[in-house]
């Protein structure tokens, strides 16, 4: 279903080929070893989400191209082996983890892991304020690369995040090009390693603590804990 709507919207896709699914590279048209593009029938129920407008929206079925590389199969819309390879199409694909970073520096480094406001109204205007300022900062990143000649990939978004910070607590903001230029080259200083092929566990590290969650004001379980203990503070 998401293929289908990329589809639509003129977009092509790499993904990892899902589990319940069998590659047999046996049939379909023979591109090359371990290589071919086969037709995916669409399946004759709606799944509980969709409606039945957007399920008879979708194409009756997707002309997809399976390709091993290394130790996993890869499914994607770009069918021609001459314009995208199955190397290439391995190093786009292992470009996925640029994303990983991505929600780490707008959850993480930007402090959106955690949602401070309390209505509707307030928690939309947290979440675009947030968005602009890691726009920004990606342009400024996008800018001091140009400026070093360096991919803006190359730098530390954390590391411009604390350099833009120090630069406007520390003078004044200014338009000047001069300024801007210098902190530029503050920026691209501090550049980022040679980490290819890095593979992390989707897990968590630190274990939960022992504690009950806090459900109620807190001036309300300070006093629930001074009358009947810790154990109903949260109750």
């Amino acid at each position: 279903w998401l293929i289908a709507a990329l589809q639509t919207a003129g977009v092509d896709g790499v993904f990892t080929q899902h589990a319940g699914r069998r590659t047999d590279f046996r049939r379909g048209q023979r591109l090359g070893k371990h290589d071919h593009v086969v037709t995916w029938k669409k399946p004759r129920q709606a799944p509980s989400w969709m409606s039945e407008e957007a399920y008879a929206a979708c194409p009756s079925s997707l002309t997809m191209r399976e390709v091993r590389c290394g130790h996993r199969t890869l499914v994607t819309t770009m069918l021609d082996p001459q314009q995208v390879s199955p190397r290439t199409l391995g190093e786009l694909y292992a470009q996925r983890w640029q994303v990983e970073l991505d929600l780490r520096a707008i959850k993480t480094t930007l402090g959106m892991e955690v949602l401070r406001c309390q209505t509707p109204e307030m928690i939309e205007k947290e979440l675009w304020t947030t968005l602009l300022a890691y726009n920004l900062i990606r342009v400024l990143m996008a800018k001091a690369a140009g400026q070093s000649s360096i991919h803006p990939r190359d730098i530390s978004f954390k590391h411009t995040v604390q350099m833009t910070l120090s630069w406007v607590s520390l003078r004044r903001p200014s338009r000047r090009r001069a300024d801007i230029t210098t902190l530029c080259e503050m920026i691209a200083q501090c550049q980022v390693g040679k980490r290819p092929g890095r593979v992390e566990p989707r897990a968590r590290k630190r274990r939960p603590k022992p504690f009950p969650w806090l459900k109620v004001p807190r001036p309300v379980a300070r006093e629930q804990a001074r009358q009947t203990g810790y154990g109903s503070a949260s109750k």
